[in-house]
């Protein structure tokens, strides 16, 4: 019997399902920085929200891995350790945003001689920062593919990983999917920047990690190489 076409899954993820909602405590501190006019300390969270300092830490620690909320050192005063500073990220979250990224994605296209190699580019600075703002440390190369893996869950991509290839990950969501199919050499090339960005700073050989768009049905295909650690 003939197979029906139309029964049949379109290559590439599914749109984004957002990410995973936030409890009521984590979002009122969220929204508690977003109010803020600059960056501010865990201390002054604490006095602001009457919260325990343990309370605030472990919310604060879930919305920075999440790539909600970066943090930073305060500038050295005296002795000891200099402070975390906490501001909210702007990210995929935010209103507008894939609309905005559809018109920059065309906006390279037309002006970039090199589309790809620019989007990738400026994907590389952008995992950079998310791993920085994050906090982790990778001690192995088999946990900057996981910090990296866990990186792409916060962000919505609902990577899917098999045991027996842990090199290849299926990417099975995309916030920017429409643009994606526009324009899958800027967008995905932007994805595959996080993801060597994310690599780099974790301190493993992102060279030749490629997305691999619309590889199969229900997923893109993201091939981690072997990682070996920077020197």
């Amino acid at each position: 019997m003939e197979n029906n076409p139309g029964s049949q899954r379109p290559l590439g993820p599914r749109p984004g399902a957002g990410a995973r909602p936030l409890s009521p405590s984590r979002a009122a501190i969220l929204e508690r920085l977003r109010d803020q006019p600059e960056p501010v300390t865990q201390a002054a969270l604490v006095a602001a929200t009457g919260l325990h300092p343990n309370t605030v830490r472990e919310h604060l620690g879930g919305l920075v891995r999440r790539g909600l909320v970066w943090r930073r050192t305060a500038e050295p005063a005296g002795r000891g350790r200099p402070a975390w500073l906490y501001e909210p990220a702007a990210g995929p979250a935010d209103h507008g945003y894939a609309g905005l990224a559809a018109v920059l994605a065309s906006s390279i296209v037309r002006t970039s001689a090199n589309p790809r190699e620019d989007a990738t580019a400026a994907g590389e600075e952008w995992g950079h920062r998310l791993a920085d703002s994050r906090g982790s440390t990778a001690r192995s190369p088999e946990e900057a593919r996981a910090l990296v893996v866990e990186l792409l869950e916060d962000l919505g991509f609902g990577p899917e990983t098999g045991t027996d290839e842990p090199s290849e990950v299926r990417l099975t969501r995309c916030h920017l999917l429409e643009a994606a199919h526009r324009h899958p050499e800027v967008v995905c090339g932007v994805h595959r920047g996080i993801v060597r960005g994310a690599l780099d700073r974790h301190g493993a050989d992102p060279t030749h990690a490629d997305l691999l768009p619309f590889a199969e049905p229900g997923a893109c295909r993201l091939v981690l190489p072997p990682l070996v650690r920077s020197v």
